[in-house]
């Protein structure tokens, strides 16, 4: 059995604004000195898949990133988390292509690697980016292979003749029963929670050989692909500031600070009317 999970490299989203720039010509986030993470959401997804590489036995767990070169770290970190092998479709051009364009590119390396080592049974992307945050590239990839897809799955596990998905929806957990092969979005639960390497593992991960490919190879458009397709428009990127404008109460006694200070709520309530 083999179960390919999909990888996105990404500004790391707990850093503070001055670690990163806004480019306001190109609409885009500059890296400045903020770090690139592998998507939580997507190593959830290779726990997934690991965890359900232990409960069924036979299984090979294969890792694709479309990113751009340093997203090389994405995957050697999925290996050292004991992937089995990992391939990196290197990307130019724009550096915030449409799900479409990922779906598309994705979808045409799992068809390259299909050929060279027979089918997926499951392919896991995580539900969203924490850069963007559409949430759309699992659909869009199940779209361009032409499988079943389920989303907010939070566990896989070996069923009778296919594979057990359970899931998170409104109203609590739905258990389905899968037949391969198909796509799934892998949301965040207690139990999936990314594994640390181990220090001999992170030092084997960069021993083992790393598949790099183009768009190109893959007989895809190369202009169309750089574009990254025009489904949407940034219209504008700014970080967000919250503007405080503090006035102190005076006075030389405490009784006079609170009478100003009560003055004052009384004007901000009657000017909201």
């Amino acid at each position: 059995m083999r179960v390919l999970v999909c990888l996105k490299q990404i500004l790391d989203p707990d850093v503070p604004a001055r670690d990163f720039e806004i480019d306001p010509a190109a609409k885009a986030a500059k890296r400045g000195g903020a770090n690139l993470v592998t998507n939580i959401f997507c190593e959830n997804a290779i726990e997934t898949a690991l965890q359900f590489r232990e409960a069924a036995g036979d299984v090979k767990v294969t890792a694709l990133c479309y990113g751009e070169s340093s997203a090389e770290d994405c995957l050697r970190k999925a290996m050292a988390m004991t992937v089995d092998e990992a391939c990196l479709v290197e990307r130019e051009g724009n550096t915030n292509p449409d799900a479409a364009a990922v779906g598309q590119v994705l979808a045409a390396a799992i068809s390259r690697l299909e050929q060279d080592g027979g089918p997926f049974d499951a392919v896991l992307v995580g539900r969203e980016s924490g850069d963007w945050g559409t949430g759309q590239t699992g659909g869009v990839l199940a779209e361009e292979l032409g499988r079943p897809a389920l989303g907010f799955v939070e566990s896989l596990s070996p069923g009778n003749g296919g594979i057990t998905l359970r899931r998170q929806t409104d109203v609590g957990i739905e258990v389905a029963e899968a037949e391969p092969p198909f796509v799934v979005t892998i949301t965040n639960n207690e139990d999936n929670v990314p594994r640390i390497p181990k220090t001999r593992d992170v030092m084997m991960s960069y021993r083992k050989p790393l598949q790099k490919v183009s768009p190109a190879d893959l007989g895809l458009d190369g202009d169309e692909i750089r574009n990254g397709f025009s489904s949407f428009e940034v219209e504008e990127i700014f970080v967000p500031t919250d503007e405080v404008d503090c006035e102190l109460a005076e006075g030389d006694t405490l009784d006079e600070r609170v009478d100003q200070l009560a003055r004052k709520i009384h004007e901000v309530v009657a000017s909201i009317g």
